[in-house]
C-alpha cells in the first residue's frame, strides 16, 4: 500500500537516521491519556504529537472542536523533532488509526510526500512482541520547507455551493457512524443529523482488527463513487474523516478534499440546513 507500512518495514527502520517516528496516541474522554502511555512506553525514538495540542488550534466560533493548527506552530514542532522535507516520517496512534491519519494529512497537506501511517499501531506493535523504550529523544533542529497544497481543502464556502446543488459534480462523505449521520443519537455535537445530501461512508470500516483493508477491499468499498468527481469528506470535527480521506487515496481517487471543521463547523453557522 502506498501510505502504509507494516510493524516489519518499521522494526528493520527504527534506527535510521533519515526516519523519524511519530506518537498520535490520544484519548477524547481523557485528552492525557496519550501522553501518559507515551511516557510509560512508546517506539524508539518516537516524538509525541498531542490531538489537540499540536495537531488542532483553540476553538473559536467557527472551525468546529478540532480546527486546523496554526502552520508556524506546527512546523516549529516538526523542526525541532529533527524533520525536514527529506525526512522519513511515520505515524501510529494506539491503533484507532484517525490521530495518525491526522499527523498523515497535515504534512501531506504541508507538501511533504515522505508521510505514512503504521498498521495496527502500537496496539499491534506490542502484539508482535516488539521493543518499547521510555528515553525521551532529543534531534538537531532541522528546517522545514513548506509547500501547502490548498487543493486537499474543502472551505464551509466550498461545502455551501455543493449543498446549494451549484457543484453538482461534487459528492460529499460523512465518515461518522451511521446512527450519528441519521441523526439517531448525537453524543457530542449540539445538533444531530448530517449536512444535507451527504452520503454514509462511516471510516471504520475501513479496517479490520486496527488494521486498514486491503486497497481491493477499499475499492469495492468506494464502488459506488464516480471517481471522476470531486470528493468532500467529513466527520465530527476533521479528525476521523482523515482514515476515509486516506483510504480514498488508496483506492486511488485522486480528486478528494477534506472539509477540516467537518459538521462541528456547519452547525456553527445558524443559516445552514441540517438532514
Amino acid at each position: 500500500m502506498k501510505y502504509i507500512k507494516d510493524k516489519e518495514w518499521l522494526l528493520k527502520n527504527l534506527n535510521e537516521t533519515r526516519v523519524r517516528i511519530i506518537d498520535c496516541r490520544f484519548s477524547l474522554a481523557e485528552p492525557e491519556k496519550g501522553k501518559q502511555e507515551y511516557l510509560s512506553g512508546h517506539l524508539s525514538g518516537a516524538v509525541y504529537f498531542d490531538l489537540e495540542k499540536d495537531l488542532s488550534s483553540p476553538i473559536q466560533e467557527h472551525g468546529g472542536r478540532h480546527p486546523m493548527p496554526m502552520i508556524e506552530e506546527f512546523v516549529k514542532k516538526l523542526e525541532s523533532s529533527g524533520i525536514d522535507e527529506n525526512t522519513v516520517v511515520c505515524a501510529y496512534d494506539n491503533g484507532d488509526g484517525a490521530f495518525a491519519a491526522r499527523f498523515w494529512w497535515l504534512l501531506q497537506y504541508l507538501g511533504h510526500e515522505k508521510v505514512y501511517v503504521l498498521d495496527g499501531g502500537f496496539k499491534g506493535w506490542i502484539e508482535g512482541n516488539l521493543p518499547v523504550t521510555t528515553d525521551i529523544p532529543a534531534f538537531e533542529k532541522a528546517e522545514f520547507y513548506v509547500n501547502l497544497k490548498s487543493e486537499m481543502i474543502a472551505s464551509t464556502e466550498d461545502v455551501k455551493e455543493v449543498v446549494g446543488k451549484r457543484v453538482g459534480h461534487t459528492i460529499l462523505i460523512d465518515s461518522r457512524e451511521e446512527k450519528r449521520y441519521l441523526g439517531l443519537e448525537e453524543p457530542i455535537d449540539k445538533k444531530a443529523g448530517h449536512i444535507p445530501g451527504a452520503i454514509n461512508k462511516p471510516w471504520m470500516e475501513g479496517f479490520d482488527d486496527s488494521q486498514y483493508k486491503q486497497t481491493k477491499q477499499q475499492r469495492e468499498r468506494f464502488s459506488d463513487i464516480d471517481s471522476e468527481k470531486q470528493i468532500i469528506v467529513y466527520c465530527g470535527s476533521g479528525v476521523t474523516a482523515t482514515p476515509n480521506y486516506l483510504a480514498l487515496k488508496e483506492a486511488g481517487f485522486e480528486n478528494v478534499k477534506l472539509y477540516v471543521g467537518s459538521f462541528s463547523d456547519w452547525i456553527s453557522y445558524l443559516e445552514n440546513n441540517i438532514e
